[in-house]
């Protein structure tokens, strides 16, 4: 999410709820753990009507471990779409 622009912690944890089934507390503990690696880091930004939040932004690092996690993912998806339709068509 971060790949594409900056936000803040409860706007990701949200985001993050409405795909899939998460335990409350679980994005910040990990939020803490990309920024304490490197691979975020943080600011406060003021906006009007409340008060400051903390926005993630990924840095360099953090951009190139996504790219490898990524492409590692993918791989792992298509292995594993390929032994399914395997299994199919010895049914």
């Amino acid at each position: 999410m971060l790949d594409r622009g900056d936000r803040y912690g409860y706007d990701i944890s949200e985001a993050l709820a409405r795909r899939i089934e998460l335990a409350d507390g679980t994005v910040y503990p990990l939020l803490r753990k990309l920024r304490s690696d490197g691979y975020v880091t943080t600011y406060l930004s003021e906006e009007s009507g409340g008060p400051p939040r903390k926005y993630y932004s990924i840095t360099k690092s953090g951009r190139e471990l996504y790219r490898r996690e990524r492409a590692e993912w993918l791989g792992f998806i298509r292995t594993v779409e390929e032994l399914l339709g395997s299994e199919e068509s010895h049914e």
